[in-house]
């Protein structure tokens, strides 16, 4: 048994770095619009060619990732991106903000451990307009297929992604918004958008009804390509098992505006 648990942390310590040093090709960046800042880590296809056009990812972390250290925001999902076959497959420039810890992707209106609201007005908070201004960066100066930008996010990214695309409909490709919510009555705007929505059906942190409104929503407004996925007897880290989804990352990168 000592040599099994040994084997199994030894196992562990050099996943962690081999994931470390994945997360390295995820360049340290830092944006800065009329005096504020916004800390982000980029990855860009390899072979980088100026010349051709890249479709443009951008992930929304959790609010556990929150900080200012510019690392934490690739715990969850950097290595679907960094995985040699996905970049060879989907070859894209893919983005990673990092919301800092006093702020947040999205304005509501009450929280606590049983209740979240959302308004159906809210104003743009400071974070998610600079992730706006800094995805309309990367359009004016880097190889950006303008038909292919997508966001996806989970937690609080996930209430960030349903935000973005409420915001700018026509700016987005397709979403896939992941144990998240949203006011059901912005989503009108995005009622013809590709959107992949993802929950665990035992989560106790964000109550899976916020998913599954949006998802009835929709389609009462028409939507045909509003896809809603449950994982049964998951709680709030429904994302791993999202990130495993059969066609996850090639249903996102078919997709085009």
């Amino acid at each position: 048994m000592k040599k099994i648990l040994i084997t199994a942390v030894v196992i562990f310590s050099c996943m962690a770095v081999m994931n470390a040093q994945k997360n390295e090709l995820f360049l340290k960046k830092e944006f800065v619009f009329k005096g504020d800042t916004l800390k982000y880590r980029v990855l860009f296809p390899e072979n980088y060619d100026r010349t051709r056009q890249y479709p443009l990812v951008v992930f929304l972390h959790g609010s556990g990732e929150r900080g200012n250290d510019n690392e934490k925001q690739l715990v969850h999902g950097a290595s679907l991106f960094t995985d040699s076959e996905n970049r060879k497959d989907y070859p894209s420039i893919v983005i990673f903000p990092q919301c800092p810890q006093e702020d947040f992707w999205v304005e509501r209106e009450k929280i606590d451990f049983e209740n979240i609201e959302f308004p159906k007005k809210p104003k743009i908070t400071k974070s998610l307009y600079l992730v706006k201004k800094l995805l309309d960066s990367y359009k004016k100066t880097e190889a950006v297929d303008d038909h292919k930008i997508y966001v996806m996010g989970l937690s609080m990214g996930g209430m960030g992604t349903f935000d973005l695309i409420c915001r700018y409909p026509k700016y987005f490709a397709a979403a896939i918004p992941i144990c998240g919510g949203v006011n059901t009555e912005r989503l009108k705007k995005v009622k013809k958008m590709p959107i992949r929505i993802f929950h665990g059906g035992a989560d106790p942190v964000v109550s899976r009804e916020f998913s599954r409104n949006a998802h009835i929503e929709l389609k009462a407004q028409g939507s045909v390509k509003v896809e809603y996925i449950e994982f049964p007897g998951i709680g709030h880290d429904s994302w791993t098992k999202a990130f495993q989804y059969p066609d996850f990352l090639s249903w996102l990168y078919y997709q085009s505006r």
